[in-house]
């Protein structure tokens, strides 16, 4: 089964800066961690795809106009307070092998090497809509 890793960062709920107010070696430590658990899933065969998101200030919201034409708002946006920095998406046989995956993900080194704790939603992927609403 499919299952997506969502990493979230809420500033009301984490206890450490933002990932841009890091030391270079900090950051360069957090990456090689990164880069290190996604090499093990490659190897374990449960890779799919990962990728960190661009800070919520590059993002925009579109919505189809009445025209069709795409409306779209433009960060940043001040009163984000929560956003998503990042996904996986894993293929592994069980839920309990997506969560200890999201756990392993959210212990991922931030400032002075402590883990960082940040919550990892963990959803699975639908293969078709559901049969029964």
């Amino acid at each position: 089964m499919k299952y997506m890793l969502l990493m979230q960062f809420s500033a009301a709920t984490a206890d450490f800066p933002i990932i841009s107010e890091w030391a270079e070696s900090e950051v360069q430590a957090h990456i090689a961690f990164m880069r290190d658990t996604n090499a093990k899933l490659v190897a374990d065969g449960e890779f799919v795809d990962a990728q960190g998101l661009a800070f919520p200030e590059a993002a925009k919201v579109v919505r189809a106009g009445h025209d069709g034409a795409p409306l779209v708002t433009e960060g940043p946006f001040p009163e984000t307070k929560e956003f998503l920095a990042g996904y996986w998406i894993v293929d592994c046989e069980t839920e309990r092998r997506a969560v200890e995956i999201a756990a392993h993900a959210s212990s991922a080194p931030g400032p002075g090497g402590k883990p960082l704790n940040m919550p990892i939603e963990v959803r699975q992927v639908m293969s078709a809509p559901p049969t029964e609403l």
